[in-house]
């Protein structure tokens, strides 16, 4: 939550990337309310993990799924900014991509991760 001052909320300025990954948290959270007919758990609560490579998206206590943070290589294969992989373990992410932050088509993921090719 943002601090007032004299009554005016700050305007948050963010990047494309911060901008898409918080459109991200907030489709999985719709999805999970669908689900759950609107009952929000606080044990499926959603947090990020900034690492080397990837952004580690955490539900409650297991692993969402991973966001790709630049443009580069992941396990032979070409990997794009914004791109959304499975979770192999906790601490690597699956082969392959299963979607982008940026993508218009959000339809790619679930509340409980992100879809099998």
């Amino acid at each position: 939550m943002y601090k007032f001052i004299n009554g005016i909320a700050p305007i948050v300025v963010k990047n494309d990337f911060d901008g898409a990954l918080d459109n991200l948290l907030e489709n999985i959270r719709k999805d999970y309310e669908k689900w759950s007919n609107g009952n929000m758990s606080t044990h499926d609560e959603l947090s990020l993990k900034p690492g080397r490579k990837f952004i580690k998206v955490i539900r409650g206590n297991s692993v969402w799924g991973f966001v790709a943070k630049e443009d580069g290589e992941h396990k032979g294969l070409p990997m794009k900014t914004g791109d959304v992989f499975k979770a192999a373990s906790w601490a690597s992410a699956a082969k392959h991509t299963r979607g982008n932050i940026f993508d218009k088509n959000q339809n790619y993921f679930r509340w409980t991760g992100p879809d099998y090719l």
